[in-house]
């Protein structure tokens, strides 16, 4: 039933993350595939994308499944769609039901491929999931560090050119055999060789990856201008583990052709993780624990996880998932729910949060909108900041966001996320000036006319070089919170004498313009929790080197350029005194301010998370003092919860 726990704001944001490499516990996390598609999203996570990646992940709820004409509607879709797949039907009390990851037919298993929408066992970013495929660590963000998982410790040499690992022991692949330092050095080399998005990455940064013997692993940092810790220590936990004899057969099968070998679908897979393939087609994907899973020894958990099962059934949309959470037919859900206090303050339901007040979740990542800066008009940084000051974000979050966010009063604007690991490096003093209140459209209008922009011909609209300020917010159509987000900056618009429209694409168009800067005004979210963070939401807001990507998934969309900037980027990731690092991240914050190349609307989780105990218990909660973020019960250190749960009996 509904924890009845008294949390306070403090709880907000429980990342408590950090940017030291610390042996055994520090280390980082990276925005890994920067050159590749969300795996498996209709709103994609950063993680991959949030929103992303991610992504990632998925968080396009409809506030109109609220409503209950619509509600019925669904809920007989929903009962349509459990109906056709009866005949795949998995025990109820050995089957975790998740919903928000899997959108469709599963297309492959391959952790190569740049294309996958295998939402349910692939996505390897800064909490990657471990259900199939293992990486050498987990995230944990609730305290910021790297816990034991195929490998067993790591340190690095005295100028961090080094990184040696230790594999553990027991580790074994599900066909019984060894897991050795000769597969992690193999899965480096592959994705190099075939110039996966990950072999992209990570080659800028690591010049090779040794096999010591059959459990040491070194791994040896570029350096020269690409000297980069931070990215090197990310391989740890970012990046699925292969098996090499396995990686010779799909090469063999594929003529080493790296296109053939990327989009080879390896349903024949071999894999470490605790779970393995068991059905998918266009109702419902299902994965199987092993139960000679190597993790169960007593080096690892000492136990198997709980569920036999692990399933999603696939949804038409967020309204069909949301009401099948609220039939108990889904455990745990990872979607964007309006007002979900609802479903138990209303409807009565055994249905959980992360915390039991507002705004529900761990906010982590940051959703912003992005200004290209390549586009008349927006190339002044008048107009961007005008557009910025003028915008309700209180209204975002009270209508857009249902309240499921802590405000820019609490937690004000910065290059670094609300939560107090990341924090600690601002300055908030000392950028202060740079702050705007709320919906400030006399400033804005101040600002424009002080600048000289300013309607000549009467129409309503400024102009700039005789050019009226016309331009359209984008992002993908059904991601509601999104679209009601941008109908607020369009209104905004309006406010100052701009003319801003809103454009829903459908997701693939929306990608596309996206990634290649062909937009206005665009919405994509900055890197949730991390241990490359706050590094990487620098990078998200001023890379230069996403920027000249030409398939950019990972930030700067608007191809802003700034020298100081840049230099900043360089000197973190090898700076270690935490004066000079609040130093660096104070003067990023203060260039995002003033310049705006990007604007954060909202705060939010990397992931969301709802939990009916109807079936299941014993879920992570803030306060129960088990150290397992909400993460789903299958990403980074959430996998954990797998171990922890329980039958409602």
């Amino acid at each position: 039933m509904k924890k009845n726990l008294q949390k306070v704001m403090s709880l907000l944001c429980v990342s408590a993350l950090t940017m030291s490499m610390i042996a055994g516990c520090g280390g980082s996390t990276s925005d890994t595939t920067t050159t590749e598609a969300p795996a498996a999203t209709e709103e994609a996570s950063t993680e991959a994308p949030a929103e992303e990646t991610a992504e990632e992940t998925t968080e396009e709820a409809t506030e109109e499944a609220a409503e209950e004409t619509t509600e019925e509607a669904t809920e007989e879709e929903a009962t349509e769609d459990t109906a056709s797949s009866d005949a795949d039907a998995t025990p109820r009390n050995e089957t975790l039901y998740e919903a928000g990851q899997q959108w469709g037919t599963i297309n492959d298993w391959n952790p190569m491929s740049a294309n996958s929408n295998n939402g349910l066992a692939l996505s390897a970013n800064e909490q990657a999931r471990e259900l199939v495929y293992e990486t050498l660590f987990m995230f944990n963000s609730l305290d910021g560090k790297l816990y034991p998982l195929l490998g067993s410790e790591y340190s690095w040499n005295d100028d961090q050119t080094e990184l040696t690992v230790t594999l553990n022991p027991d580790a074994k692949w599900s066909d019984g055999t060894q897991f050795t330092a000769e597969d992690v050095a193999y899965t480096f080399d592959t994705h190099v060789k075939y110039q996966s998005s990950t072999g992209a990455d990570f080659s800028t940064y690591i010049d090779s990856i040794e096999a010591v013997d059959d459990t040491t692993v070194v791994i040896k940092a570029k350096t020269d201008d690409n000297f980069n810790p931070l990215k090197v220590s990310s391989f740890l936990n970012s990046v699925y583990m292969m098996q090499k004899a396995y990686l010779q057969t799909v090469e063999e099968r594929n003529g080493e052709d790296a296109d053939a070998v990327k989009q080879d679908t390896m349903e024949d897979l071999v894999h470490t993780g605790p779970y393995g393939p068991y059905l998918s087609n266009d109702q419902k994907a299902v994965i199987i624990r092993d139960d000679n899973y190597w993790g169960q020894a007593d080096s690892m958990w000492g136990k198997l996880p709980v569920p036999k099962y692990i399933a999603h059934t696939i949804y038409k949309d967020n309204a069909a998932g949301q009401v099948a959470l609220s039939q108990g037919e889904v455990d745990v859900c990872q979607q964007f729910i309006t007002d979900v206090q609802n479903l138990w303050l209303e409807d009565g339901l055994p249905i959980s949060t992360w915390l039991d007040d507002a705004p529900y979740g761990a906010c982590e990542a940051i959703p912003s909108m992005f200004f290209n800066t390549e586009r008349p008009g927006l190339d002044k940084k008048e107009v961007r900041r005008a557009i910025a000051m003028a915008v309700d974000y209180e209204q975002i979050i009270a209508s857009a966001m249902s309240g499921q966010s802590p405000t820019f009063a609490e937690y004000p604007r910065s290059v670094v996320g609300p939560t107090d690991g990341e924090r600690k490096y601002v300055d908030f003093d000392a950028i202060a000036d740079l702050q705007w209140d709320n919906a400030d459209v006399d400033g804005a209008n101040k600002l424009l006319d002080d600048a000289g922009i300013v309607d000549t011909d009467g129409d309503g609209i400024r102009e700039v070089d005789g050019t009226n300020l016309s331009f359209k917010a984008e992002c993908p159509t059904g991601w509601s919170d999104w679209n009601a987000s941008m109908e607020i900056v369009a209104a905004a618009g309006q406010n100052i004498g701009i003319d801003i429209q809103t454009y829903f694409p459908e997701a693939s168009s929306y990608y596309d313009d996206m990634t290649t800067c062909n937009f206005d005004i665009c919405m994509w979210s900055a890197p949730g929790a991390g241990m490359m963070n706050p590094y990487s939401k620098g990078m998200f807001y001023f890379s230069e080197e996403y920027a000249k990507l030409p398939s950019n998934w990972s930030g700067n969309f608007g191809h802003y350029m700034n020298d100081d900037a840049e230099k900043i980027l360089k000197a973190i990731p090898t700076e270690t005194d935490e004066a000079k690092l609040k130093e660096y991240y104070t003067e990023l914050s203060k260039i995002l301010l003033d310049e705006c190349p990007a604007v954060a609307l909202m705060y939010r989780p990397s992931l969301f998370y709802a939990v009916n105990e109807s079936v299941w218990t014993n879920y992570p909660a803030a306060d129960d003092g088990r150290n397992i973020p909400p993460t789903d019960c299958t990403d980074g250190y959430g996998i954990a919860a797998l171990y922890d749960l329980e039958l409602v009996e």
